[in-house]
């Protein structure tokens, strides 16, 4: 999910009376009905089933039908709107930040050095390299120009350097680089040269030069 769609969600629950129906609907084990909610946090019917249904436009709450009789056919009543939690995962974080990308690299690379095929170091920069090459083929082809507006989807805020140089204004793994330097700024290195790898700009290299108050990754393209 892009920013403002994230924004928005996140935005739905300052006003107390969704926060309250979201906090309970979550808290149950199944589906709740609108009469249940609206009792459950003292609003009134009308009230809830509007905050309810702005829920589910915000992408927070899921809807769905069903009888709670458990019985169908005539006389079985009609169907009920039932509320549940939605299944996407919301998280708005200024700078940005992706601590799940580097946790399923570190992941990755774990599991390829329990295989014994390699160091973990080289483990977790060929995970890290195969991450960022999938984020590049999804994109794909592109030339430097998409380069940095993958990079920018990505959170590293990347900014132009004259003609050949990239940038990386913000690192999305910003604490565990301040905490375990080298390690992230190693994979972070090879995750920015397999974007560039498998956009197909075969003439960039991603370096490490870091600098303060930037990504400790630089990218150039070689003539």
């Amino acid at each position: 999910m892009d920013l403002g769609t994230q924004a928005t969600g996140v935005a739905a629950l300052a006003d107390p009376h969704r926060r309250a129906l979201y906090e309970y609907v979550v808290s149950q084990p199944e589906p709740v009905g609108r009469e249940e909610a609206a009792s459950a946090v003292g609003l009134a019917q009308h009230t809830a089933n509007f905050h309810l249904d702005r829920l589910v436009e915000a992408g927070l709450l899921e809807a769905e039908f069903r009888r709670l009789t458990g019985r169908s056919g005539p006389g079985a009543g009609r169907p009920s709107k039932l509320y549940r939690r939605a299944d996407r995962q919301w998280a708005v974080s200024l700078p940005d930040r992706h601590y799940d990308l580097v946790g399923d690299i570190l992941a990755s690379g774990i599991e390829r050095a329990r295989g014994g095929t390699s160091t973990l170091d080289d483990a977790i920069d060929q995970a890290a390299a195969e991450s960022g090459r999938s984020v590049g083929i999804a994109a794909a082809p592109g030339d430097f120009g998409r380069f940095t507006e993958v990079l920018a989807g990505q959170g590293y805020e990347p900014r132009v350097d004259g003609a050949d140089t990239v940038l990386l204004a913000n690192c999305p793994f910003d604490a565990l680089a301040r905490t375990h330097t080298e390690l992230v700024c190693g994979l972070n290195r090879s995750f920015v040269q397999g974007v560039a790898d498998g956009l197909g700009c075969d003439d960039v290299t991603a370096h490490l030069e870091p600098e303060p108050g930037q990504c400790c990754v630089k990218a150039r393209r070689e003539s």
